[in-house]
């Protein structure tokens, strides 16, 4: 089975899953019976083009990599933006990968409407729409008889919200934590070499984990909109940013690092949300968690995520919480369960 295709975004994450498409093409094939083509593309900064005859993937990303803007690529319609693609080119599903916005939703937000409008399936790893929206965009959807992919939203490829919903489907979750943003758990990982804050977040910016301005990071607002969507995703809540607390990781010092660690502990940055007197509670601080936790030894970039559940106790998965192929692959995984459903496999 065909699936036409609308990238929404060809930064990164929209590079990611094109390079997966192209090398995977034959084996999801022959395993599953994907087949695609990518009818449009629209980036805010990189152009767009569109052909209802399908477009060469290859030579996307060619003109990117070589600076160029997607309108040169010669054969198609270009130079529409988001919506206008999205309501002008017949496509079956949507890929919407356009930069987060966690304070508005936008404009990813209406690019996930308007795909609806179309009857289009969304995929998506923008935490904003998910995050501010989630509910109102699955029935959208619902009335359309659609899917919303969103896997990516929380720890990028590693399944953590396939897992929730469908590894543990029959469980009820009490609690859900973890680490989930990579450029804190660097940064603390760094303080405890003996680095002071300032030096490791220098690095981390050097490094690409930290963006010029860290805010998003380190003050708990990209862990919370993660947390946010586990409890509205995986817990059934309606809960918002001015629900939950948030605190980041400015206020520890390299002493209180090296306190923890003569004491057998280590400060971690913790999201979680959990069951507390019949309601949700939903929070984003540092944590000082004995070395005995499974979360304590996750160090550098990588993510983890524990579920307190009734029927298995405690499962912890650690992976990998940002990239361009590991969100790629989250990407492909809601692709694909959207062909398995479409196609009745």
């Amino acid at each position: 089975m065909k699936h036409r295709l609308i990238l929404i975004g060809f930064g990164v994450v929209g590079q990611g899953i094109t390079e997966i498409l192209i090398s995977k093409k034959d084996f999801l094939k022959q395993k599953y019976g994907f087949e695609y083509e990518i009818v449009a593309i629209s980036d805010l900064l990189k152009g767009s083009i569109a052909n209802p005859k399908g477009l060469d993937p290859q030579k996307l990303l060619d003109l990117v990599k070589a600076g160029q803007k997607l309108d040169a690529y010669g054969l198609g319609t270009p130079g529409m933006d988001a919506l206008t693609t999205i309501n002008q080119v017949d496509a079956d599903i949507m890929i919407e990968v356009s930069y987060t916005d966690v304070k508005t939703g936008e404009p990813a937000t209406s690019h996930c409407r308007a795909a609806f409008h179309r009857g289009m399936h969304v995929v998506t790893s923008n935490k904003g729409p998910v995050a501010l929206f989630y509910h109102d965009l699955m029935k959208l959807a619902s009335s359309k008889k659609l899917m919303f992919g969103i896997e990516g939203t929380v720890m990028s490829g590693t399944p953590v919200l396939n897992t929730g919903m469908k590894s543990l489907a029959g469980c009820s979750f009490t609690r859900i934590s973890g680490i989930l943003n990579g450029t804190t758990n660097y940064i603390l990982t760094e303080m405890e070499q003996g680095k002071p804050y300032a030096e490791v977040l220098k690095k981390a910016q050097e490094l690409g984990y930290a963006e010029a301005d860290p805010s998003g990071d380190v003050e708990g607002w990209d862990a919370l909109a993660k947390v946010i969507i586990l409890s509205n995703v995986l817990m059934a809540g309606n809960v918002t940013f001015q629900d939950a607390e948030r605190e980041g990781i400015t206020n520890i010092t390299l002493e209180d690092v090296q306190k923890a660690k003569a004491e057998g502990a280590r400060w971690k940055l913790i999201g979680e949300t959990s069951i507390q007197n019949g309601k949700i509670k939903a929070k984003v601080a540092p944590k000082k968690l004995p070395l005995s936790d499974p979360l304590a030894n996750v160090m550098g970039v990588t993510n983890a995520i524990t579920f307190e559940t009734d029927l298995l106790g405690n499962v912890t998965i650690i992976g990998k919480g940002a990239g361009k192929i590991e969100t790629g692959f989250s990407i492909l995984t809601d692709l694909l369960d959207i062909h398995r459903t479409v196609a009745g496999r």
